[in-house]
């Protein structure tokens, strides 16, 4: 029996060029966007910057009397009450983020499908269904952040105590098996709801629940292919992780290098010490980031592009009813492409 999984993996990069090329400015900036969304968030890679600074730190009474009396007048004196504004905003934030990255997974599937990127009239028309998947990853997700942190409860709450460690670091210790178990459960299910669940949601306009009846059926026919396609779609994300990394990498070491020259002339010019140094060096550092970052978005549109592309055509190959691509399985050579666009929608509005 042939597994999809495996026939697929060079497929996919072919409609992943067709679909890419040629390189249109807005069309991947827009692609961008989606990816930072539906990528998970941003991944950077770390880097350390050193600067020398004078050894003696300031005294908060040595710093000028206008520092001290502008916060002192936004800052409210309960350090508690300062922890909960910042968490509560922090997950506010969260919630946001996540919520517009369940709408995008619609996005991304309808553009790849169609072959035309459009955000807002699809935003429009899939805002509901990505509403129902926020609160299906939320309902999965809960329990699980819950799990893990009692499992971290049964360690440090009697270390923090002073209680007796013998029997919390047995539970500890049994836990790690019981909770790699559920991580991988969990694992499974959050990764096949993103990408064989969402475009089943488009297919028959439908729910998650109802959506996910439909694929445990499949599953249950064909179980041999999804499992392949878990294993193989696992490693080729760490492959095609490891390689964008790589690259951007490459970058960040190459747009540092001018940076690193400024920075250097700032410091022998006025000190990073003064406050016109300290404020190039910030400007210096947030720029740099800015960069890196935009780097980043853009390395990941090919990643996710074809990482959703092998997803799609794995489904389709599986389940015939489930194939929301057959237009893009029929050449090779860039026909498929603008038959999909020449039936698609209406033409793109952003």
């Amino acid at each position: 029996m042939a597994l999809h999984a495996v026939e697929d993996i060079e497929r996919a990069f072919g409609v992943t060029r067709e679909f890419l090329t040629p390189i249109e400015v807005r069309r991947w900036l827009k692609l961008a966007v989606i990816a930072f969304f539906v990528g998970g968030g941003v991944s950077l890679p770390s880097a350390q910057f050193n600067a020398s600074t004078p050894s003696e730190e300031v005294p908060v009474s040595e710093l000028p009397d206008s520092f001290q009396s502008a916060f002192s007048g936004i800052l409210p004196a309960d350090p508690l009450l300062v922890v909960a504004v910042l968490v509560g905003a922090a997950v506010l934030l969260g919630a946001l983020f996540a919520f517009v990255g369940a709408v995008m997974e619609f996005v991304l599937i309808e553009s790849l499908r169609t072959g035309e990127v459009s955000i807002r009239r699809r935003w429009r028309r899939r805002w509901r269904q990505g509403l129902r998947l926020f609160g299906f990853r939320v309902a999965i997700g809960l329990p699980m952040l819950a799990l893990v942190l009692g499992w971290l409860a049964l360690l440090f709450v009697p270390l923090l105590t002073g209680r007796d460690l013998a029997v919390p670091f047995v539970a500890f210790l049994v836990g790690i098996p019981v909770l790699f178990v559920v991580g991988v459960v969990y694992g499974l299910v959050s990764g096949f709801t993103t990408t064989l669940v969402v475009p089943l949601m488009i297919r028959f306009d439908s729910g998650v629940l109802a959506a996910w009846r439909r694929l445990w059926g499949s599953i249950r026919a064909a179980w041999k292919q999804y499992l392949a396609y878990a294993v193989i779609s696992f490693l080729l994300t760490v492959v095609v992780g490891l390689v964008a990394s790589i690259a951007v990498g490459l970058v960040a070491v190459l747009l540092a290098v001018p940076f690193v020259v400024v920075a250097g002339i700032v410091h022998f010019s006025v000190s990073f010490s003064s406050t016109v140094g300290f404020v190039a060096l910030v400007g210096l550092v947030v720029v740099f980031g800015l960069l890196m970052l935009a780097v980043w978005v853009l390395a990941q549109v090919p990643v996710v592009t074809y990482l959703r592309y092998y997803a799609l055509l794995v489904l389709g190959d599986v389940e015939e009813s489930f194939d929301l691509v057959s237009e893009w399985r029929e050449t090779e050579d860039g026909n498929a492409r603008a038959a999909v666009r020449d039936e698609g929608s209406p033409e793109d509005d952003g």
